[in-house]
C-alpha cells in the first residue's frame, strides 16, 4: 500500500512538471519584467498590475497575459498579450530593446505588444527565432526606423499590425517570402517609397492594411495577383495615378478603401464585377468625372463614400438601387435641388452626409423619420425649420446642420433626442431662446450654435453632464457671463455677443476648462486674481472690451497658457516681468487637443480669431497646438519692455503695440526664436533696434513704427527682407537700406557681427564715395605702419584694433 502511494506521489510530481512552462522561457519572461522595470523612471506615479502574477515560485502558464500549449506532453508558451502594460497619468516611454528577451521563446505564434509606448527602432533580433508567428501586434507605440527584415521571414504570420507608429523606410524586397500571410496592416505609420511590387508574392492574402502611411506613387499592378484578398485598406496614404483599372478582377473584395490618397482620372467600371463589396471607400481623392449609378447595382454594398472629390452627380438621374445601404457620402458631389428622394428607400441608412452640396428647400419630413444616426447636412442652402419630429428619434447622435439659411425658433422638445452627442448649427438664422430642454441631453458632448441671432439667457446645464464643447459666439445674448456649464467642459466660446459686468470669479469651478474666449463683449471691471486659478487653461481670449487695472503677475501661475490675448481693453500700469515665465510659451508643448479628435469624422469647429500679421485672421481650431500668441496692444501700459520677455522661445507672435512703453527694445528679443510676427509700434520707445533680430529666422512681419528709435536698422537674416518702410515710419532718426536712407558719420551705428559681408558692403555704397575714398587710404596707411613694426609692438596694435 505504501508502495503505491508513494508510486502515485511520484507519477503527480512527474505529470504535474509535464504542465509546467519550460524554465528557460520562465527565465525569458522574467527577464523582459525586470528590464521593463528598470527602464521605469522609479518616481513616476505608474501602475504594472498586470504583470504582479509573474512570479518565480509559481508556474508561468498560469500568469496573467500568458497562454500555453494545451498538449498533454507539452505546456510551451505559446501566446503573449502584453498590452497596455504601463498604466500611468502621462506616456512612460521605455526602450525598443526590453523586447529582446521574448526572442527566446521559439514557440511563440501570439504577440500582442500594442498601446504601449515603446520607443526607439525594432530590435531585428527578436524576430529571429519567432518562426512560428502567426499574430503580431504592435500597433500603437512610437517605434521609429524599418521594418527588420526579419520580419518578412515569418512564413506562417497571419496577422501583422504595425499600425500608428513612426516607422520609415521602404519595405523590404523581402515582403515577398510572406507567402502565408493572410492580413498585412503597417496602418498609421511614416513609412516613406512606393508600396513594393513584392507585395504581390502575398498570395494567401486576405486582408492588405497599409493605411495612414506615406506610401507614394501608384497602386502597384502586383496587387491583382492577390485573388483571395477580402479588404484592401490603403487609405490615407499619398498614392497617385488611377485606381488600377482591373481592380475588378479581385473579386473576393468586400473592403475597398483607398480615401485620402491623390488617385485621378475616374471610377474604374470594373469595381461593377465586386459582387461581395460591402464597403467602397473613394472620398478625398482627385478623382473627377461622373458618379455611375451601377454603383447602386451591387447588391451587397453597404457602405459608399465618394465625398471630397472633384466628382459630379446626374441631378435628372431617377435612380432606383438595388443596394442597402447603411452609410452614404456624397459631400462635394455637386448636388443640386432638393435632398434626391430615392434615399428615402434606404431603410437602413445610420450615416448620411450631404455637405458642401448646392441643396435647396426644406429639412424633409421624411429624413427626419427615417431615425438616422448622423446627419451632415452642412454648408448648403436648405431653408425653413427644422421639424419636431426629428428630435423624438431615437438614433440620432450627430447633427450638423452649419452654414445654411435655417430660420425661426429650435423646437423645444430638442431634449428628446437623449442619445445625440453633437449639435451644430452655427451660421444660420436662428433666433429666440435656447429651449431648456437641450440641458436635459446628458450625452451631449459638443454644441455649436454660434453665428446665429439667439438671445435671451443661456440654460443652466447640468454640472455633471459631459459637454465638452460649447460655443455660443456670434450671437445677441446679453447679462452676465453664464458659469453653470458641465464640469467636463473644455471649450467655452461666447465672444461677439453683449455680456456685461466683471469676470465672474466661479469660472475656477471650471476646473478643466482649457479654452476660454470672451472676445468683443462689454466685460469691465479689473482681471481677477482667479484666474491664476485656472491651471488647464491653454487659450485665454478676452479682446476688445473695457477691461481695466493691472495685469496681475500672477498670470503665470498658468503654465499651460500658450495664447493670450488682452488687446484692445483699458489696462494699465506695467507689464509684468513675470509674463517671461509662461511656461506653455516657452516650450509650447503639444498638449492640445480637439474636441473633434475624439470622432472618427471631420468636425468643423469655428476658428479663433486674432490679430495675425496686421490682419484679423482665423486659427483653425484643429490646429491650435502649433500656434503661441502674446497680444497686449491697444491699451494703456507703460514702463518699460521687460527683458524677461525674451524667455518666450515658443511664441509665434508679439503685439504691444498701441501702449504707452518706454525705454530700450530688450537685446534679448533676439532669443524668440519661432517668432513670425513682432509689433512693437506707436509706442515711445527710443535707443536703437537691437541688431539680435537678425537672429529671428522665422520672422516675416516687423513693425516699430511711430516710436523713437535711431540709429540703423540691423542687416543680415530676415531684417533685409524687412524693407517695408511704412514700419519704420515716424522714428527720430533710423536709417538703412530697408528705407532707402543711407546712415551718416554722425548717425548712431549698430556695431555689427565682424563676418557681415552685407554689412560692408552696404556701408561702401551708403556712406559716399569721399568717404568711402579716405577710409581706404587709411587702412592703407595703417597697414603700412603696422608691416614695418617689430613683431612685438604689431602683436599690440593688431589688440588696439580689436578694441
Amino acid at each position: 500500500m505504501a508502495e503505491l502511494g508513494l508510486l502515485l506521489f511520484s507519477l503527480s510530481i512527474l505529470f504535474s512538471t509535464s504542465l509546467c512552462c519550460p524554465d528557460d522561457q520562465k527565465l525569458a519572461l522574467l527577464h523582459f519584467k525586470s528590464s521593463l522595470l528598470d527602464s521605469i523612471n522609479s518616481s513616476t506615479q505608474y501602475s504594472l498590475s498586470s504583470l504582479d502574477s509573474w512570479d518565480a515560485s509559481s508556474d508561468c502558464c498560469h500568469w496573467d497575459m500568458v497562454t500555453c500549449s494545451s498538449r498533454s506532453n507539452s505546456r510551451k508558451v505559446v501566446a503573449l498579450h502584453l498590452y497596455s502594460l504601463v498604466l500611468a497619468e502621462q506616456p512612460i516611454p521605455f526602450p525598443s530593446m526590453v523586447l529582446s528577451p521574448l526572442s527566446l521563446i521559439k514557440s511563440l505564434m501570439l504577440l500582442d505588444i500594442s498601446s504601449n509606448y515603446i520607443v526607439g527602432e525594432i530590435p531585428p533580433g527578436v524576430f529571429s527565432n519567432l518562426s512560428k508567428l502567426v499574430h503580431l501586434d504592435m500597433m500603437q507605440n512610437n517605434f521609429s526606423g524599418s521594418i527588420p527584415p526579419q520580419i518578412f521571414h515569418l512564413r506562417h504570420l497571419q496577422y501583422l499590425d504595425m499600425s500608428s507608429n513612426l516607422l520609415k523606410g521602404v519595405i523590404s524586397k523581402e515582403v515577398g517570402s510572406l507567402l502565408n500571410l493572410r492580413v498585412l496592416r503597417l496602418d498609421d505609420n511614416s513609412l516613406g517609397g512606393y508600396i513594393p511590387e513584392e507585395i504581390g508574392n502575398l498570395t494567401k492574402l486576405q486582408q492588405l492594411n497599409l493605411r495612414s502611411n506615406n506610401f507614394f506613387g501608384m497602386i502597384p499592378s502586383s496587387v491583382l495577383f492577390l485573388k483571395e484578398l477580402e479588404t484592401l485598406e490603403l487609405r490615407d496614404n499619398s498614392l497617385s495615378m488611377e485606381i488600377p483599372k482591373d481592380i475588378g478582377d479581385l473579386t473576393n473584395l468586400t473592403t475597398l478603401a483607398l480615401s485620402g490618397n491623390r488617385l485621378t482620372g475616374g471610377i474604374t467600371s470594373s469595381i461593377q464585377k465586386l459582387h461581395k463589396l460591402e464597403t467602397l471607400r473613394l472620398e478625398n481623392n482627385l478623382l473627377s468625372g461622373g458618379i455611375p449609378t451601377w454603383l447602386f447595382d451591387i447588391k451587397s454594398l453597404k457602405d459608399l463614400f465618394l465625398g471630397g472629390n472633384n466628382l459630379t452627380w446626374n441631378n435628372t438621374v431617377n435612380l432606383e438601387p438595388k443596394c442597402m445601404l447603411a452609410q452614404l457620402s456624397l459631400s462635394s458631389c455637386r448636388l443640386a435641388g432638393r435632398i434626391p428622394d430615392w434615399i428615402s428607400a434606404q431603410k437602413d441608412l445610420l450615416f448620411l452626409d450631404l455637405s458642401k452640396n448646392k441643396l435647396e428647400g426644406p429639412f424633409p419630413e421624411w429624413v427626419a423619420e427615417m431615425d438616422i444616426g448622423s446627419i451632415f447636412l452642412s454648408d448648403n442652402n436648405l431653408t425653413g425649420s427644422l421639424p419636431p419630429r426629428l428630435f423624438r428619434s431615437e438614433s440620432l447622435s450627430v447633427l450638423a446642420l452649419s452654414r445654411n439659411s435655417f430660420s425661426g425658433e429650435l423646437p423645444s422638445n430638442i431634449g428628446d433626442a437623449i442619445k445625440v452627442m453633437i449639435l451644430m448649427f452655427s451660421g444660420n438664422n436662428f433666433s429666440g431662446q435656447i429651449p431648456k430642454s437641450i440641458s436635459k441631453i446628458y450625452r451631449l458632448l459638443l454644441l455649436d450654435l454660434s453665428g446665429n441671432r439667439f438671445s435671451g439667457n443661456i440654460p443652466d446645464f447640468r454640472p455633471n453632464a459631459l459637454l465638452a464643447y460649447i460655443d455660443f459666439s456670434y450671437n445677441e445674448f446679453s447679462g452676465e457671463i453664464p458659469v453653470i456649464f458641465s464640469q467636463e467642459t473644455r471649450i467655452l466660446s461666447l465672444g461677439k455677443n453683449m455680456f456685461s459686468g466683471k469676470l465672474p470669479s466661479n469660472l475656477t469651478d471650471l476646473n478643466n476648462l482649457e479654452h476660454l474666449d470672451l472676445h468683443d463683449n462689454r466685460i469691465a471691471g479689473e482681471l481677477p486674481m482667479s484666474l491664476s486659478q485656472m491651471s488647464t487653461l491653454q487659450v485665454l481670449n478676452l479682446r476688445n472690451n473695457t477691461l481695466e487695472g493691472s495685469i496681475p503677475s500672477t498670470i503665470t501661475n498658468l503654465t499651460n497658457l500658450r495664447i493670450l490675448d488682452v488687446s484692445n481693453n483699458n489696462l494699465s500700469g506695467e507689464i509684468p516681468a513675470k509674463l517671461g515665465n509662461l511656461v506653455g510659451m516657452i516650450d509650447t508643448p503639444n498638449t492640445f487637443k480637439s474636441v473633434s479628435d475624439m470622432f472618427t469624422f471631420p468636425i468643423e469647429f469655428s476658428d479663433l480669431i486674432v490679430n495675425w500679421k496686421k490682419s484679423k485672421q482665423g486659427l483653425s481650431s484643429h490646429s491650435l497646438e502649433i500656434y503661441s500668441l502674446l497680444d497686449l496692444s491697444k491699451n494703456q501700459l507703460s514702463g518699460q519692455l521687460p527683458a524677461s520677455l525674451g524667455h518666450l522661445k515658443g511664441l509665434k507672435l508679439l503685439n504691444i503695440s498701441n501702449n504707452h512703453l518706454s525705454g530700450n527694445i530688450p537685446a534679448t528679443f533676439g532669443n524668440l526664436e519661432s517668432l513670425e510676427s513682432l509689433d512693437l509700434s506707436r509706442n515711445r520707445l527710443s535707443g536703437s533696434i537691437p541688431r539680435t533680430l537678425s537672429k529671428l529666422q522665422e520672422l516675416t512681419t516687423l513693425d516699430v513704427s511711430n516710436n523713437k528709435l535711431v540709429g540703423q536698422i540691423p542687416v543680415g537674416g530676415q531684417m533685409d527682407t524687412m524693407d517695408d518702410p511704412n514700419s519704420y515710419a515716424n522714428n527720430s532718426g533710423l536709417c538703412g537700406f530697408q528705407i532707402q536712407l543711407p546712415c551718416t558719420p554722425e548717425q548712431p551705428q549698430v556695431k555689427q557681427p565682424e563676418a557681415d559681408d552685407s554689412w560692408f558692403s552696404w556701408q561702401g555704397a551708403g556712406i559716399g564715395y569721399s568717404v568711402g575714398f579716405f577710409a581706404t587710404i587709411t587702412i592703407i596707411l595703417v597697414s603700412g605702419c603696422i608691416s614695418r613694426l617689430p613683431p612685438q609692438n604689431r602683436h599690440r596694435s593688431h589688440r588696439r584694433q580689436r578694441f
